[in-house]
């Protein structure tokens, strides 16, 4: 017997009113010899006896009557949307407008025939409440439906698991002797729970509207109120888009601009004409970069987009074009035969997203006595749910016999067979689409599948120099086992070899912190102030200066009334706090609240994306980059904006060289919000320069203090692709190891050519220490190491000026300005810049800033 069935039998019993009345007259308050002492309990007490108990039995009674009746009785409200095909009936134009006799009476007979189906299991009749027909779509003919059920607490998951057998059902009713001649027949029945984001009683409006593309039209949707006003709070749109038989629908977002948390505001779209959770395709929000726009392709001829507000945080919405694209174009097929000495494929609409429900398969042949090499530049089959599941049992590439979904590293992923033959398996299930791959195959001698360098565990080729170095050039770290370490090696205990110079340097390089062991550091029980001498672990945190430099009391919870040191962050008042990198980070730690005065920098307004393709910075994503143009000349130098007046460059720039005279504001011009050189774009504007002030003790021989101040001959106005990047307080901590971020349009190899388009690379900050060693000691407390001493990522000529941009929380930070180097990107060879926390008072004094 089911529990809450048996709970519901129970009968509460109730008090007359008159029994209720006269309980309350027994202890009445004005009459206090009643309330006096007596030798025995008297007829009174009895009564009261009597009735207290009559309450006692009444409460359990009730209690037990709300337990097992109303309690269990507590229901909510369970919603699933579904898709099935009625394979005998063949689709009317009549069928797209809910409004027609011939919609009514099919999606009637559709309802009719879902309760019947639902009646089949014991779980989903007795919540069942009832279905509507959404829509109905081609092939046959295929119907869109909605179910509620009113489910009592606890039973979620049991009705849950029913629908999960919604096809079980469909089959059970479908074999019934009982059903009707003229019954509706279904087949590729699909059922979901309907997030509860998008039940539509949790908005104050809802709205609909249905686009049918045409042949060599491109039709348009957009967010009501789209571009001139903000779009409406608590409101749920649903555009339903279909297309022509034998055609899929493309959507292209050209602009979206919503608030940056999907729990909130949010753009769903679904490879279906109702929000099925098993068809979605993505979901959207935040800013994204008109200069990237977002392509769909459906799977069939229909699609559905969704868009949900809260009550706060109105944003200006979205724009979308809308078209038709015929089934067999270049964009809706993958696969086939390739062949020859070497090519390339990509999956389907590359680099935009690929469709749900889709099957590809290449046969690649290579000439005889050659075996073939494939290798991924990118590989995107990010799925959320999927980081840690390993049988990629959604989107999936299978080669060689092997299963490769998710997002890998560029070129990280490289099969080759043992033929002359290959089959490479793109599969994609249907939801959640991603950009897909991009690969290339070639033909290689079996014996030499690397002529000349080193071949990786996973197929990688490296240059054989580049074996026990210490660096994990294959990312397999294959070239680094079985290696016998020379007397300038470190030797890790775990078999690695790391270089001699990154002992004792503050960063864990060997892994097994072999190469951090031995250097003379504090024992144990004693703290290791900033400037290396050791004090009791007990004194820190005193209120004392232990240290001498203050370090012994940084970050200890209080913050304020701090000692003032080169270490404490001063605030507005003079008062300073032990909080180590206090500006900006949301909390006001000193009392004035002068350390979150002025934050609004360092911010990409545009919602990071990947960028498929090298290390190209998406338009927009470093917005206080500018481009130093020597007039008639072209790109010479970067320069970081950090006041609508103001930008911050090298004093290296600005030197006059033979008749080139660079210290004059009348030889330069700036660009701001430029991205690709040569293409002055509506969001590009062009500043002449009222005054430069080079630092006065910049030294041209050793580069020290390489920094100068560009003032505009007129302020620029911020925009989404104009922003100012933060400076740091005086006592800023950039620390060794963090990762920071170079960019500028400089040559993008050493003695190669400039770069058109803006370019970005992560390099790490390193140890001043071991800088100095590396580069023969001309490293000053004024300047800052940063790079990848492997090699290969580095600033280079043309660079220079530029920002070295260091994220701290959601800002962005001036760390460094592009200085000097030797050469670029050279292995043991960091890049080096100009220290901008040494130079933040002078930087206030001619600016203000």
């Amino acid at each position: 017997m089911d529990y809450m069935d048996s709970g519901l039998r129970y009968t509460p019993k109730t008090v007359s009113d008159k029994e209720w009345e006269s309980s309350v007259q027994f202890l009445p308050a004005s009459d206090n010899t009643k309330l006096e002492k007596k030798k025995g309990p008297g007829k009174t007490g009895a009564v009261i006896g009597v009735v207290i108990l009559a309450v006692v039995v009444a409460l359990m009674i009730g209690l037990l009557v709300w337990h097992f009746r109303f309690r269990q009785d507590i229901r909510v409200k369970k919603v699933y949307t579904g898709s099935m095909r009625i394979t005998n009936q063949v689709f009317e134009n009549a069928y797209e407008d809910s409004n027609t006799t011939e919609f009514k009476a099919l999606a009637k007979q559709v309802v009719t025939q879902l309760k019947t189906i639902y009646s089949k299991s014991p779980q989903l009749a007795k919540y069942y409440v009832g279905s509507t027909v959404q829509a109905f779509s081609e092939g046959s003919v295929v119907a869109y439906y909605l179910s509620e059920f009113r489910v009592p607490v606890g039973q979620e998951a049991a009705v849950d698991k029913a629908m999960a057998a919604m096809e079980q059902l469909v089959n059970k009713e479908q074999r019934s002797v009982y059903r009707a001649g003229n019954s509706l027949m279904f087949d590729n029945v699909v059922s979901s729970a309907l997030d509860t984001r998008m039940t539509s009683a949790s908005f104050s409006r809802s709205l609909q509207f249905s686009e049918h593309a045409k042949p060599n039209y491109i039709g348009q949707i957009q967010s009501p109120g789209f571009p001139n006003h903000p779009y409406s709070p608590n409101t749920l749109v649903q555009w339903r888009l279909r297309a022509d038989p034998d055609y899929v629908i493309q959507l292209k977002f050209d602009t979206i601009n919503l608030e940056n948390n999907c729990t909130n505001d949010f753009i769903r779209i679904y490879d279906s004409l109702v929000s099925i959770e098993s068809r979605i395709m993505d979901e959207l929000c935040g800013y994204h970069s008109p200069s990237e726009p977002m392509t769909f392709i459906s799977s069939g001829n229909v699609l559905l987009v969704a868009m949900a507000t809260n009550d706060m945080k109105n944003y200006p919405g979205f724009r979308a074009q809308v078209s038709q694209v015929k089934r067999g174009s270049p964009a809706t097929v993958c696969g086939g035969k390739l062949s020859g000495e070497n090519g390339k494929f990509t999956s389907p609409n590359f680099p935009n997203y690929y469709p749900a429900r889709i099957s590809c398969q290449w046969t690649i042949q290579v000439p005889a006595g050659k075996v073939v090499k494939v290798k991924f530049r990118k590989f995107l089959l990010f799925e959320p749910g999927q980081e840690r599941v390993k049988n990629c049992p959604k989107d999936y590439v299978q080669i060689n016999g092997k299963k490769v979904c998710g997002e890998q590293p560029d070129w990280a992923v490289t099969e080759t067979s043992s033929t002359n033959t290959m089959d490479v398996l793109f599969v994609s299930d249907s939801s959640h689409v991603d950009r897909g791959f991009e690969a290339e195959f070639q033909a290689v001698d079996a014996d030499n599948l690397c002529p000349n360098k080193f071949q990786c565990r996973n197929q990688r080729c490296i240059k054989s120099e580049l074996q026990c170095d210490g660096w994990n050039d294959c990312g397999d770290m294959s070239d680094e086992v079985n290696c016998k370490c020379n007397s300038k090696d470190i030797t890790c205990k775990n078999g690695l070899c790391k270089p001699m110079f990154w002992k004792c340097d503050g960063v864990d390089d060997c892994g097994d912190k072999t190469d951090e062991q031995n250097c003379g550091d504090c024992p144990t029980g004693q703290f290791k102030c900033q400037n290396k001498k050791c004090i009791s672990e007990k004194n820190q945190c005193d209120s004392r200066d232990d240290c001498g430099d203050g370090s012994d009391e940084i970050n200890c919870g209080r913050n304020t009334d701090a000692k003032c040191t080169d270490l404490t962050y001063r605030c507005s008042n003079n008062k300073c706090i032990t909080k180590v990198n206090p500006e900006c980070d949301g909390t006001p730690d000193c009392e004035d609240g002068s350390d979150e005065v002025n934050c609004g920098c360092g911010k990409n307004v545009f919602r990071t994306s990947r960028i498929v393709g090298g290390e190209v910075a998406d338009e927009g994503e470093f917005p206080w980059q500018v481009s130093l143009h020597i007039k008639n000349r072209g790109h010479v130098c970067g320069a970081s904006i950090i006041s609508p007046n103001w930008l911050v460059t090298a004093a290296h720039c600005v030197q006059d060289e033979g008749t080139l005279r660079l210290s004059q504001p009348g030889s330069w011009e700036a660009y701001l919000g430029l991205h690709v050189q040569q293409n002055i774009k509506k969001s590009v504007v062009v500043r002449n320069l009222k005054r430069i002030i080079p630092h006065p003790n910049y030294n041209e021989y050793t580069y020290d203090n390489d920094v100068a101040l560009m003032e505009l001959d007129s302020p620029v106005t911020y925009s989404d692709y104009i922003q100012p990047i933060c400076l740091p307080a005086p006592q800023h901590d950039f620390p060794v190891g963090e990762t920071v971020w170079i960019t500028g349009w400089g040559a993008t190899r050493e003695e190669g050519p400039a770069a058109t388009v803006l370019q970005k690379a992560q390099v790490r900050i390193i140890n001043q220490d071991t800088c100095n060693s590396l580069m023969g000691g001309q490293i000053t407390s004024r300047m800052l190491c940063a790079g990848v001493l492997t090699g290969g990522v580095d600033a280079c000529q043309g660079d220079s000026g530029g920002p070295l941009s260091s994220p701290t929380g959601n800002q962005m930070f001036l760390a460094g300005v592009v200085s000097w180097g030797e050469g670029c990107a050279r292995r043991n060879k960091p890049g080096i810049y100009t220290r901008v926390t040494k130079y933040r008072a002078w930087i206030k004094e001619k600016t203000g800033v």
